[in-house]
């Protein structure tokens, strides 16, 4: 009997498909089942080769090798996971195997790791293609039962070899020009370095900054025994101007005088909820709320996808659902009908759900609809707290989208004083609507009622106040900024962001000071010597369009890997003819244990480190870090210094305190009851109290036992 082999990108997730498909013989690497051998990569088990490969002479940085242009690029099992390409392979090629479903995550990345391995291992057999958004039992099943001719996602496979070839092309003949050129480990490519850019224009436009005193004029006004706060407004209707001397003219003007109600408005608002979340928006908002970073938010997401099954798959870029998902949201709702989101859920499941085209837009998903919850019962106590919060935003946003506008009146009101014009506002809510999910939502505007008042009415004057202000340099850029800044102006795609973040902090171009992102002296100093268009987000942005335009067939993938091959060499080109300098300028007095020469020290994500000046020694030594402990006296986060037995605890107020005695301290607090144990103890003792002397307390027992 033939049977089917199924590729999945993770174990995880190939045991959950062999699971609903049957396979129950687990062996080395696969399992299988009458009908179907499910078996799986653990990520790329397939690879670009390295540039050694196309010749030893490039095993060796020289300058004078450079541009790096093979005609073909080679692909290698990547040596760490060979036994489990084996494995594949091994299940591929069998006899008895008639057909193979490709399983990976569904999407560009996903369809590169299959097709690599498929090419690798010489197979010419049907491929069909899994294209699933969750990985619940249910979605699998019905995946299953509508599988797609793999040749459909060729173009999605061409355009992933493009990404991946151009990235080689480009990083490694920059990266090479760079490093021989000035002796120094610079990395350099067609998305970090215009994102690297991006972060010194937002430093400079703050250094460049010059504040500006600006002035306004606030009037409480009375009627009976209620009181009204007005703003100024000039002619131009702006509550300030830059003119002190105005200001205290029109002070002067309005002085002993009476206000004049000439126009009272009333209007019905509605407010919609905010827009279902797509991976770059949740990673925004973790950032903002949790101070996640994108790295970490998407391998929380990723947890919530593969292992709990309670979330969509997390790499989407589109925030709307297709139409096809909107009859499935009743039991989504019914999945989350838990704790706090009880109340909301009760009320949605009274009601008809509709999709409308504030949410559902199949014109909008590309690949992927936004991140929502699967028809997976969630049982909290199986997340962990980062888990809980990343499922809370989710969540709330999901049934946001599902309610009713929040519906206010908002009433304004104009005046005027000796011919000088003055407003006010005043919000009354009627309905909560989807801010009933979002009880302590932030919002610009206020919800306070005012006193009535109608045309034609005058206020005594109580009090003028005249109130001053400066304007606001730019903020530095966050992660979550800095991930909307990548977005705005279209480098990388929500799959490659976060990782593009984390590598520019580890190779110590940027550092972080509290939660804003500083770019240090090496990446000053790399953008100085990096040619000027690689800086710019727009060639990068264009790219990626291309990119675009080959997975829909729209454009062929050697003619743009044509364009990255005459690039390169422009590129280098450049760098060799340049009379730039490269210095370091955080070089120490300490040596390098292993080559003797001097160490750097830079800033890396976590704390401070010594880092051996040879980019071919590389040696890292940690010399300080910033961990969640807290210090008793201030609470601020300490710095954990030295090692072995003298490392020691140090905060910013003074306090210093030796890891022995951190731990021994730790250890005694352990042992005394917490604000936490005493609230548990004294809700049991409740529990304990309403069941005393209840005739119905035992039998109740028994029925549970």
């Amino acid at each position: 009997m033939k049977k089917i082999l199924v590729l999945a990108e993770k174990p995880s997730v190939g045991r959950d498909i062999a699971r609903v498909l049957g396979c129950k013989n687990e062996k080395n690497g696969y399992i299988e089942g009458p009908k179907y051998i499910v078996t799986w990569a653990l990520g790329h088990l397939v690879t670009l080769a390295d540039t050694e490969s196309y010749g030893q002479q490039y095993k060796s940085w020289n300058i004078d090798d450079l541009p790096i242009l093979p005609k073909y690029l080679k692909t290698v099992v990547i040596k760490k996971t060979s036994k489990q390409f084996n494995t594949v392979k091994a299940q591929m090629n069998r006899d008895d195997v008639s057909e193979i479903v490709i399983a990976t995550d569904a999407g560009r990345e996903g369809e590169l790791v299959a097709r690599w391995i498929i090419e690798k291992a010489q197979v010419k057999k049907p491929l069909k293609r899994l294209w699933i958004s969750s990985s619940t039992d249910k979605a699998i099943k019905d995946g299953f039962n509508k599988l797609k001719d793999a040749k459909e996602y060729e173009n999605l496979y061409y355009s992933a070899i493009a990404r991946a070839e151009a990235d080689w092309i480009v990083g490694i003949n920059a990266t090479r020009a760079l490093t021989t050129k000035h002796n120094a480990q610079l990395s350099c490519g067609r998305v970090q370095t215009p994102t690297l850019a991006m972060i010194l224009k937002r430093e400079n436009e703050i250094m460049e900054f010059k504040p500006k005193n600006y002035y306004g004029i606030n009037v409480i006004g009375t009627k009976g025994s209620s009181s009204l706060k007005f703003t100024w407004v000039d002619n131009k209707n702006s509550s300030s101007s830059f003119n002190e001397e105005k200001v205290d003219n029109t002070i002067k003007k309005i002085n002993n005088s009476k206000i004049e109600v000439t126009k009272v408005n009333k209007s019905h608002k509605k407010k919609y909820s905010p827009a279902l979340y797509d991976l770059t928006e949740l990673q925004r908002d973790a950032n903002k709320i949790f101070g996640y970073s994108a790295k970490e938010t998407l391998s929380i997401m990723q947890k919530l996808y593969e292992h709990h099954k309670v979330l969509t798959y997390p790499r989407t870029d589109s925030r709307y659902l297709t139409t096809d998902i909107v009859e499935t949201l009743p039991d989504r709702i019914k999945a989350v009908n838990v704790s706090d989101y009880s109340r909301v859920c009760t009320k949605l499941l009274k009601t008809k759900i509709k999709g409308n085209k504030s949410f559902v837009d199949d014109s909008k998903v590309s690949d992927h609809h936004a991140i929502i919850p699967t028809e997976e019962r969630v049982f909290l106590g199986d997340l962990s707290d980062k888990e809980r919060k990343i499922y809370d935003l989710v969540v709330k946003r999901f049934l946001a989208v599902l309610c009713p506008p929040f519906e206010y009146e908002q009433t304004s009101i104009e005046a005027k004083i000796n011919d000088e014009k003055l407003t006010a506002k005043g919000n009354k809510i009627i309905s909560l609507g989807w801010r009933e999910t979002y009880k302590d939502s932030d919002d610009e505007e206020s919800y306070d009622s005012i006193p009535t008042v109608k045309e034609g009415d005058t206020l005594e004057v109580e009090k003028i106040n005249k109130t001053t202000g400066k304007t606001n340099p730019p903020s530095y850029l966050n992660e979550a900024s800095l991930l909307t800044q990548m977005e705005k102006n279209g480098l990388g795609t929500v799959a490659t962001r976060a990782d593009i973040i984390e590598k520019l902090f580890n190779t110590f171009l940027l550092e972080k000071k509290g939660k804003d992102i500083h770019i240090t002296s090496k990446g000053k100093q790399l953008l100085e010597l990096a040619p000027k268009d690689l800086k710019t987000p727009e060639l990068t942005s264009s790219w990626e369009n291309q990119l675009n335009d080959i997975s829909k067939g729209k454009l062929s993938k050697n003619k743009f890997i044509g364009e990255m091959k005459n690039y390169s060499t422009a590129v280098v080109r450049e760098i060799k003819q340049s009379d730039s300098k490269f210095k370091h300028d955080n070089l120490t007095k300490n040596r390098c244990p292993e080559c003797g020469k001097f160490m750097l020290e830079v800033n890396g994500k976590r704390g401070k480190m010594l880092v051996c000046e040879d980019r071919e020694c590389n040696t890292r030594k940690t010399v300080s870090q910033t961990t969640n402990a807290r210090c008793p006296v201030c609470h601020k986060r300490l710095e954990l210094r030295g090692e072995g037995e003298g490392k020691t605890f140090v905060c910013s107020c003074g306090h210093r305190e030796k890891l022995s005695t951190f731990n021994k301290r730790k250890s005694e607090e352990k042992n005394k009851a917490s604000k936490k144990d005493v609230n548990k103890y004294l809700k049991n003792q409740n529990k304990t109290d309403e069941n005393f002397n209840n005739p119905f307390a035992a039998a109740l027992a028994k029925l549970k036992k």
